[in-house]
């Protein structure tokens, strides 16, 4: 067996205090294959937290039975190679540390046929929270490889200086890249998603920075719609994993700018949005059939692109054809059946509202997505048509948004007319009033 444990935890950050809460600390253990297959058999972990007494308090721990500070985790029979992985503590803030404090953690994994294990992690206080401005403004209209630029900001409004130092991790959403460019920066693949990079500046309480260039990122996705790049600060460098390609060009630094008290996130987010669009178009049908019947009709969207929507799909709408009403919208989700898929209207002819984002309605392989409206035709109504409309934020196309529903309506057969009804009923009473009456004549 052997531990894979970090060797230096940061738990929460100075200026967190008491509200700090951190239960992110792994316990892994690794089982090396033995001759034979034979798992290591009663695996059991013993966590001594004693030794963060006056730096964090303890919380409930689920996973693991406490007695005081030290925690015992049954992991049972292991045979994995990629480890097996408990989170003994909840770890806890206080008020009055330093940036630096710091306590250790020991642990020791037993086994009834592999020899005893320990390991130890330095547990240790960060700070400060460095702040950014949150989500700043967005972009739109960037054509697929074209690119923009975003300029981190940055403000320490805490009472803690970044004596070490600061690090910012860059990231932009799939269909993105960032170029590479920044010799202290490390950069994650050939066209990255992510950038990390570090400053020797030591950020002082109550002041701000900005970036000397700004992060250029490109659109390489041709059918991208939308994206994200956010951006976080860290005073505790920490080169995340992945991150192995360094920039060579000149180095990025940190530039003085007026205070941001006003800063209260951990970085900062811009929307970008592309010049692709999603073209969705409607699928329709004729409401067909007799006076008198129920049929139905699949309506929805067939997805034309050239982008797909990862977030919203939009919705359709439609207003039925006069001379009908809709009795329902079968659905099911999972086995579970539904009567009604889209939101009914709240006024006799309105529209229904199909959300394409519940679970009721899903693309097939060729982009197109309905579902059944079941039509009473109540009355025939010469020319009567309803309407399908698209709604869909990436759809710019607006010329094929709506369609036609068409109500073909045939007469009802005549055993459903009124006036075929009433007198059949009248003559079949008579009948059995004639029958009732001839009996009753013979019988006297």
């Amino acid at each position: 067996m052997r531990f894979e444990t970090e060797k230096t935890f940061v738990m929460y950050n100075a200026d967190e205090g008491v509200s700090a809460s951190n239960d992110d600390f792994h316990v892994p253990v690794f089982v090396e294959p033995s001759k034979g297959g034979t798992p290591a058999r009663n695996v059991r972990v013993v966590v001594d937290a004693s030794g963060l007494k006056g730096v964090a308090r303890l919380g409930d721990a689920r996973m693991c039975k406490a007695e005081g500070p030290v925690y015992t985790c049954v992991y049972g029979d292991l045979q994995n190679g990629d480890g097996e992985s408990y989170d003994p503590l909840v770890l806890l803030g206080v008020d009055g540390v330093e940036p630096g404090d710091s306590g250790t953690v020991t642990y020791t994994a037993t086994a009834d046929n592999a020899p005893t294990i320990t390991g130890t992690t330095r547990m240790t206080v960060g700070g400060p929270t460095l702040s950014g401005p949150g989500q700043e403004k967005s972009v739109s209209g960037l054509a697929p490889g074209k690119s923009a630029q975003v300029t981190p900001l940055l403000a320490d409004n805490t009472r803690f200086p970044a004596t070490k130092g600061v690090a910012l991790q860059v990231d932009v959403s799939d269909g993105f890249a960032l170029k590479t460019r920044y010799s202290n920066c490390s950069y994650a693949d050939e066209s990255p998603t992510s950038a990390w990079c570090t400053f020797r500046t030591a950020v002082a309480p109550g002041t701000a920075y900005r970036t000397s260039a700004p992060m250029t990122y490109t659109v390489t996705d041709p059918k991208a719609l939308s994206g994200e790049v956010t951006y976080t600060w860290s005073s505790a460098p920490h080169r995340p994993a992945g991150h192995t390609r360094r920039g060579t060009g000149a180095p990025l630094t940190l530039v003085r700018t007026a205070p941001h008290r006003d800063f209260d996130e951990t970085g900062g987010r811009v929307r970008v949005t592309t010049t692709v669009q999603a073209d969705f178009e409607p699928v329709t049908g004729t409401v067909r059939g007799r006076v008198g019947d129920t049929v139905g009709v699949k309506l929805g969207v067939r997805r034309l692109g050239p982008g797909i929507p990862s977030g919203d799909r939009g919705s359709f709408e439609v207003i039925p054809p006069k001379g009908t009403t809709v009795t329902s919208i079968p659905f099911s989700v999972e086995g579970d059946p539904g009567k009604w898929a889209c939101e009914r209207p709240a006024t006799s002819g309105g529209a229904f509202v199909c959300d394409l984002n519940r679970d009721a309605f899903w693309p097939g392989e060729d982009g197109t997505t309905t579902v059944e409206f079941r039509f009473r035709i109540d009355r025939r109504v010469p020319g009567a048509k309803g309407t399908i409309r698209v709604h869909n934020p990436f759809d710019r196309t607006a010329g094929n948004d709506i369609a036609v529903i068409p109500l073909k309506a045939s007469p009802a057969p005549l055993y459903r007319r009124p006036a075929f009804v009433i007198p059949t009923t009248l003559a079949v009473v008579a009948m059995v009033g004639g029958v009732v009456l001839y009996r009753h004549r013979r019988a006297s």
